[in-house]
């Protein structure tokens, strides 16, 4: 009897784990923060225009869009 009641636990354990591991995934996740087009990047001051070049270059190869 024991046994019936310890599994009939443990399946209903394992079946709620699941459906709340399931739910928590299908949440939509926070939209990516924005990144300006016209910027070389973060704490560059001031590049040069084959430095810009080059850098959009790699982000493109990169397959960074």
């Amino acid at each position: 009897m024991k046994k019936i009641i310890l599994v009939g636990v443990a399946i209903l354990a394992v079946s709620t784990s699941a459906v709340l591991a399931k739910s928590r995934a299908m949440k939509p996740k926070a939209p990516a923060a924005a990144t300006s087009t016209g910027s070389a990047g973060p704490f560059m001051g001031q590049v040069s225009a084959a430095d810009r070049a080059l850098y959009k270059k790699n982000k493109h190869d990169s397959g960074m869009k």
